[in-house]
């Protein structure tokens, strides 16, 4: 299988994985591969109620701090973290995110125990 397909793959169960976990998927993803890492960009990733709780400073840094917790929670789950394995079969180690409420972007650094051979 193409480098681009199975970035296309780890991007679809990535967008899934989020929709079912915060309600809402991203509305655009990129996902590309250097060495041992998955990088995920995501685009609009916030529900309506992050987007008015997100007019104040107050809500971002409330956004900010949840969704960067939340999905560190998520990926601890067994069946989350196979789905991806089995889309870059190796075993993941960790990840690393964050997120920008103004510009309601994600990031998505996924870490395995080896480099993955797709580099783009």
């Amino acid at each position: 299988m193409s480098t681009s397909r199975i970035a296309h793959e780890f991007s679809n169960v990535v967008r899934e994985i989020r929709k079912k976990h915060t309600g809402k998927g991203p509305e655009e993803i990129i996902t590309r591969f250097v060495g041992p890492w998955a990088i995920s960009e995501m685009k609009g990733n916030m529900t309506n109620l992050e987007k008015f709780m997100g007019q104040s400073e107050e809500g971002k840094r409330m956004i900010h701090q949840t969704r960067t917790a939340f999905i560190k929670k998520i990926y601890e789950e067994q069946h989350v973290v196979a789905a991806l394995e089995g889309v870059v079969n190796a075993k993941f180690v960790t990840l690393f995110n964050d997120f920008n409420v103004d510009l309601d972007t994600a990031m998505t650094v996924f870490v395995f125990d080896r480099p993955l051979g797709l580099d783009s």
